[in-house]
């Protein structure tokens, strides 16, 4: 038998990478047979979901076949969970891959409610509400600065201590995973603070959490999401006891004095006051090892290095660490000296392929820019080569100081373009709007990712959102083929001159339109009308009371956040501004003698996150405008690319499939199948995993922006799907759909 699955998986490995010829077709419905009938992979079984992502190692792969190629048309919806709490008005989301321990899923609705219910009839067992009895009672708008969260993590003793780790905005609680009581003996009262623990007091600051942590031993494992902007908490990453919530080792991905990578920051002091360098996006680990693998965001600010000059580890980083010490094994820095927010996105995949003859376990990460980089697990070395690639030094920004190289794997090659030219301009809008779009880009800097920005506007290609994103990769060991979803969206650059000059005389109307511009504008865009997936606040009235808003600017919402450093009159002033409250704009503004903070300033700021659009909204560039990619990891060659979304609106016009943007990663099979939803379409897909066919698609309620969970229950295979919608002008929805076969 070992000798026929061996058979197999050279079988299916050498006809992978033949497969872009059109003339295998008949070989490819053999291979599809192959394997979906062979035995799987003799060392390991994947057949529940009792960890983000699917497993520590990150590979979203399930090995069950009951649901393959030639029956996945018959799936029907077995159960559907409604959490009853979408917020329409607001653009509520969820991002859930949610976990299946012991016959029970937990997952977490839109508004940081995390719930129990059967997986088998999706009956509800419990729910804890984060929100309830705090301080923030009488405005529910600003409970826990209301983030998403992406997941939970999963304990137990083996015998009766179970308990799921939750986060809801600053605070991680431990939940007892049969009641959804707090376990009151850790931390304080049930839960910790993330504003501790960090070697910095950063108790004002923006500091939560929206990917799960991750449990190794006795350990829940900690990341955090900050400010992007300057004042920033740091982004150490921290290992709780899970029993009694004490830490137990922090590791500084700012390094301080006498710490490795110290020397990477010009400024001795930079450990004290530059923020960020955080993994948000979660971890993978390997458990028999015990390295811990984190992947971390730009410093702060994104976008203006010429205060934090250097290489700045650990910013931009994949760090391999010792899961029992926090102390490093090896890092590898994908972005140096970032200034164009390419944070790592996603945790990566810890894969086992076939290099040269030899086995190799191995870590695979994917990147905003559209690349995979691939390291030896244990050393950190490349199994295909990296170049430090020289790029445009020249900045018109007074005081930065541009990083004259930056890696580039040799393979495999870029999953999403990465330059445009005039060439590129959406083909299926009216001729006129395309010499519009043309001569807009004409005028922007364009070519390559590395170009500085500055005060001309330049184009950011792939865009903030990637390439690749939070939802990740999915591997299978099978066949040694990584399944990665893409946005390929053009952004627009421009960075504008920030003078602080002290007040002389205003009304409140001037002092909060000046206040809006130096904290909003950004986000919001100087006509308010929002930027990127930012909302417009040009309504706001319609939607916040005084009280509400003045709460919503204290305590911050989702990605805003909150804006501590304003007195009572600053925030009167920009809610008067913002408000429209005419009587309040006439008063005068009293300023104080603000001393300006000369280490958090910024002398230059963003204009906003802006994408590069047509003037009715649709991707200025051709398509397309989101990709499903196969790869073969043993060889660094693509498989096959296909489109992922479509819009009706073009497919009415005979138009093919274009792909849109997406949120939320994949799932692969050994039936032969990948699924994924994350498309704005609100199509839930499957995809022969072997020709990137679509074999199925379902009508979701709502926009499934998260990764499916897949799993065994008395013999029937399960797969489920959050539906929040919410982003990319998408409706909201409360639901969680499970399918199943008849």
């Amino acid at each position: 038998m070992d000798e026929v699955k061996r058979s197999v998986e050279l079988m299916v490995n050498r006809t992978l990478i033949e497969m872009q010829n059109r003339n295998f077709r008949l070989l490819l419905l053999l291979l599809s047979a192959l394997l979906v009938f062979s035995c799987g992979n003799p060392e390991r079984e994947y057949k529940t979901w009792e960890v983000y992502n699917g497993t520590k190692e990150g590979i979203k792969y399930s090995s069950l076949t009951q649901v393959d190629t030639s029956n996945v048309n018959q799936l029907q919806v077995a159960w559907t969970y409604n959490t009853g709490d979408a917020d329409t008005l607001n653009a509520s989301q969820i991002q859930c891959n949610p976990i299946v321990v012991d016959g029970i899923l937990y997952g977490v609705g839109p508004q940081m409610k995390l719930f129990a219910i059967d997986a088998l009839t999706g009956k509800e067992q419990w729910v804890f509400d984060a929100n309830s009895k705090t301080r923030h009672d009488g405005n529910r708008r600003a409970y826990h600065n209301m983030i998403n969260s992406r997941g939970v993590a999963y304990w137990t003793d083996g015998k009766v201590d179970k308990r799921i780790f939750f986060t809801a905005g600053s605070n991680t609680f431990a939940i007892d995973a049969k009641t959804g009581n707090p376990i009151t003996t850790f931390g304080d009262n049930g839960s910790i603070d993330l504003h501790n623990d960090l070697d910095r007091d950063v108790h004002d600051l923006f500091v939560v959490n929206s990917s799960p942590g991750i449990v190794y031993k006795n350990l829940i494992i900690l990341g955090t999401r900050v400010d992007e902007a300057p004042p920033a908490a740091p982004g150490h990453i921290r290992a709780y006891d899970v029993l009694t919530g004490k830490l137990q080792w922090i590791f500084h991905t700012i390094p301080q004095p006498g710490e490795f990578g110290y020397e990477t920051w010009e400024d001795e002091n930079a450990w004290k006051h530059i923020g960020a360098a955080n993994t948000w996006s979660g971890f993978s680990l390997d458990e028999k090892r015990g390295i811990l693998f984190a992947p971390t965001g730009s410093a702060a600010y994104d976008f203006y290095g010429g205060k934090r000059k250097g290489a700045n580890l650990f910013a931009n980083c994949l760090l391999a660490l010792d899961a029992s010490t926090g102390k490093r094994i090896w890092h590898f820095q994908f972005m140096h000296h970032d200034l164009w927010d390419k944070d790592l996105p996603t945790p990566p995949t810890l894969i086992t392929i076939e290099k040269d003859g030899k086995t190799v376990d191995a870590v695979a990460q994917t990147t905003k820019n559209g690349m995979v980089y691939v390291f030896e697990r244990e050393t950190g070395k490349p199994i295909f080569d990296i170049d430090e690639v020289p790029v445009d030094t020249v900045s018109y920004l007074v005081g930065e100081k541009v990083w004259p190289t930056q890696p580039i794997p040799r393979k495999p090659a870029p999953f999403v373009r990465q330059s445009i030219t005039e060439n590129d301009i959406n083909p299926y809008l009216a001729d006129s709007i395309q010499a519009r779009l043309r001569d807009d880009l004409k005028s922007y800097r364009h070519g390559n990712m590395f170009m500085p920005p500055g005060t001309t506007p330049s184009i950011i290609l792939p865009g903030y959102d990637g390439g690749g994103e939070w939802g990740g990769a999915a591997f299978d060991p099978q066949t040694g083929v990584l399944y990665v979803n893409a946005n390929e969206m053009a952004w627009i650059m421009k960075m504008n001159e920030n003078k602080m000059e002290q007040p002389k005389k205003e009304s409140w109307l001037q002092a909060g339109e000046r206040l809006y511009k130096q904290n909003c504008m950004t986000c919001h865009g100087a006509d308010r009308k929002g930027t990127g997936n930012n909302p417009t606040v040009v309504n706001i009235r319609s939607k916040y009371t005084l009280n509400d808003f003045i709460g919503l600017v204290e305590n911050g919402r989702r990605m805003m956040p909150a804006f501590k450093q304003f007195d009572e009159q600053e925030k009167n002033a920009i809610a008067s501004y913002l408000l429209g409250m005419r009587a309040d704009q006439k008063k005068d503004f009293i300023a104080g003698i603000t001393k300006i903070d000369t280490v958090n300033f910024m002398p230059y700021k963003m204009s906003g996150y802006n994408k590069f659009l047509s003037p009715d909204g649709y991707p200025a560039i051709s398509p397309p405008w989101g990709t499903l990619n196969a790869i073969n990891l043993n060889t660094g060659e693509f498989v096959w690319k296909t489109t992922l979304g479509e819009y009706e609106e073009f497919k009415s016009r005979g138009i093919p499939p274009t792909g849109t943007e997406n949120y939320g990663g994949p799932v692969v099979t050994a039936g032969g199948l990948v699924f994924i939803a994350a498309s704005r379409d609100s199509k839930f897909r499957a995809f022969n995993k072997v020709t990137g066919k679509i074999v199925w698609e379902y009508n979701l309620p709502a926009s499934g922006f998260a990764t499916p969970a897949v799993y065994e229950l008395n013999g029937k295979q399960y797969i489920v799907i959050a539906c929040g919608g919410g982003k990319l002008g998408a409706k909201s929805g409360d639901s969680y759909l499970a399918f199943a076969l008849p």
